[in-house]
């Protein structure tokens, strides 16, 4: 049945919020308003779930036959978390999706959250039919990185990590947005920081297209204009609900 189901629900779990709603999956829309929970403070897995059990309640789909999609910032592979970004440690080494299918009652599929943005921009958005490496990153709390060869999604990326060296920092501590608030930088300063990011990205990796997402992707004017790259950069489609959508249309495997 689920192989014909024509909507999901995706649930965004992030280190500052989690988000779910109710997808079309024909057209990759939200059809439901977009459900958003604080992450609790500590983000341990049984404070997440409960939250996660909270605002299925709210879409009222808690107890539906519904497919549902889960996407968890960290490494994720065959639905075990092997990193914790911005959460608990007690997710490194986790058995996050038996975790969740238990405690929610029902099968899910488990993925990492930038990928998944990845996925709805690949089927939906902004790297849809586009040939070669599309890179997506989102610039939030953290910076998550999905890469895309010829639409095919090559997980576990974690380029918001690549380290800065001589500087004892990695890249998502130096130019996440969440950089920009702690530092109070200007759209001017931080798209320096950005430049130096996206330049070694490029030089590593010589993309076709860089996919920017994020909540910070709606102000897409205020930054991007100032990056001097060969590759083009565009903002996300579906901006900050590209992990839901994307959670989503893997509901269906």
């Amino acid at each position: 049945m689920a192989s014909q189901a024509t909507r999901a629900v995706g649930v965004d779990i992030g280190g500052t919020g989690i988000k779910a709603g109710l997808v079309d999956l024909e057209k990759g829309e939200l059809i439901s308003d977009r459900i958003k929970v604080s992450t609790p403070e500590g983000a341990e897995p049984e404070d997440v779930l409960d939250a996660v059990t909270e605002v299925l309640a709210t879409l009222d789909v808690a107890h539906d036959a519904i497919p549902l999609g889960v996407a968890f910032p960290a490494i994720v592979k065959s639905g075990r978390t092997l990193s914790a970004a911005n959460v608990s440690d007690r997710w490194i080494g986790f058995e996050a999706e038996k975790f969740f299918e238990k405690g929610l009652g029902r099968d899910i599929h488990f993925a990492n959250d930038a990928d998944v943005a990845g996925v709805a921009e690949v089927r939906y958005g902004a790297a849809k039919g586009v040939p070669g490496l599309t890179i997506l990153t989102t610039l939030g709390t953290g910076i998550g990185s999905a890469l895309l060869y010829n639409g095919v999604l090559v997980p576990n990326s974690e380029l918001g990590h690549v380290q800065r060296a001589k500087h004892g920092k990695d890249a998502e501590a130096y130019a996440a947005y969440s950089a920009k608030e702690r530092d109070d930088l200007s759209w001017e300063q931080w798209a320096e920081r950005l430049q130096w990011y996206y330049s070694y990205i490029e030089f590593l990796f010589s993309p076709d297209l860089f996919i920017v997402g994020g909540g910070v992707s709606k102000h897409s004017d205020q930054f991007l204009g100032l990056l001097d790259l060969r590759t083009p950069i565009v903002p996300a489609v579906h901006r900050n609900n590209a992990g839901i959508i994307g959670a989503a249309a893997l509901a269906l495997g």
